[in-house]
């Protein structure tokens, strides 16, 4: 796509959503049949979409049908083949987004998607500390063990912007390679590791409550401004939040529920821009308007409320969505301008894409050549340019 076609594409994008934003109030129409990806079956997104599924049948007789996948990359084909509309992702979306990590490649690049709602629930992320480490913050985190997992760079991703809140780096901690996530839970509760990245409801954790090691959690000091400007240069996504589910959770430094925590919605629910008004605009009201009907069908439902949603976060908003936000009294011209700049942005990284890929990159340097020409696009238009290094 030439420059000129892309800035009108996106100039027209920014004309709906302006225009999506002053819909009235209006009915929930949507397709017989819907289908979306999520996490594994065994996954609490996955049982999420299940209950969600029923919601949609009993009230607007919509077949849900849910396609599991076992990586973030499997998630996100469907949509991009058009089997899917809709896609409950991990974080791994916006990293889509931006053309980073496992989307650093000639089969991806920056991906032009929509939030539409997501699942912002009172549970936290962060490295679990074992209880008898002596770690009670991250910058006590120097010098003990911590897990990296191969092929995961969102969990090492997440894992870095602990790190970065206790002005730490990878070169301070002993990192302890293992090859998935249980394992790395596993190297807790077998002494090999101090330090692991998990959400604070993992059923895991209650073993590790219950063994000799027991567990800590870390907090996040929400006054701690350098802290929280280190961890948005590694991670810019990660939200501040008051963390009241937490298996173990009193075991913090204020030994009390709710804590100063950090975490991010999961799932989040993205589609491309080829996902009619229509159709997101229905899925929105619907999800956000029907929680009683839902909201006992799954672990962790409590986040799919109107309240809950974080309107200026990492996505632009969809114009459907938009709309029922703006119906709802929830969409503020802060919101507005949020968005419109990351419009922007995805305007600017498919541009850097585009002439990136014209110049015929060398296969051997392809993903540090890319987060270089990316960083550069990104800072002449006076953006942030994280990821600018493998991972």
């Amino acid at each position: 796509m030439t420059r000129s076609r892309i800035l009108a594409a996106g100039l027209a994008l920014g004309m709906t959503v302006g225009l999506a934003a002053t819909t009235s109030a209006g009915e929930v129409v949507l397709p017989k049949s819907l289908s979306w990806t999520a996490y594994g079956t065994t996954s609490s997104g996955y049982a999420q979409s299940i209950g969600l599924g029923n919601m949609l049948k009993k009230n607007y007789g919509t077949e849900l049908r849910v396609i599991p996948g076992k990586n973030d990359v499997s998630r996100m084909l469907p949509l991009r083949a058009g089997q899917a509309e809709i896609c409950a992702c991990g974080i791994a979306a916006y990293f889509g987004q931006e053309g980073v990590l496992m989307f650093a490649n000639k089969s991806w690049g920056p991906v032009r998607m929509f939030n539409l709602f997501n699942n912002l629930g009172r549970n936290g992320t962060g490295l679990v500390f074992a209880g008898d480490a002596g770690i009670k913050t991250a910058a006590d985190l120097k010098g003990k063990r911590v897990t990296w997992v191969k092929g995961s760079p969102a969990l090492n991703l997440n894992a870095t912007a602990v790190l970065a809140f206790g002005g730490l780096g990878w070169d301070d901690v002993e990192k302890i390679e293992v090859p998935g996530w249980g394992q790395s839970m596993q190297a807790i509760l077998d002494g090999q590791a101090d330090a692991a990245f998990g959400s604070t409801i993992s059923s895991i954790y209650a073993q590790i409550v219950a063994s000799p090691r027991g567990i800590f959690h870390p907090t996040f000091p929400h006054g701690d401004t350098e802290g929280w400007k280190r961890v948005h240069e590694v991670a810019p996504y990660w939200n501040k939040l008051m963390v009241a589910n937490a298996v173990g959770g009193e075991n913090n430094v204020t030994g009390k529920l709710p804590y100063e925590g950090a975490g991010y919605a999961y799932p989040i629910f993205v589609a491309l821009d080829n996902l009619a008004v229509e159709t997101a605009y229905g899925l929105t009201k619907a999800v956000m308007t029907k929680y009683e009907d839902f909201k006992d069908s799954g672990p962790g439902m409590d986040g799919y409320q109107t309240d809950n949603q974080s309107l200026s976060w990492v996505f632009p908003y969809h114009p459907g969505s938009i709309a029922y936000f703006k119906e709802a009294g929830k969409w503020t011209a802060d919101d507005q301008a949020h968005t419109d700049a990351l419009l922007k942005r995805q305007d600017v990284l498919a541009i850097a894409w585009t002439a990136f890929m014209a110049g015929n990159p060398d296969e051997q340097t392809f993903e540090v050549d890319w987060l270089a020409a990316r960083a550069a696009a990104l800072e002449a238009n006076s953006m942030s340019a994280p990821f600018r290094n493998p991972m």
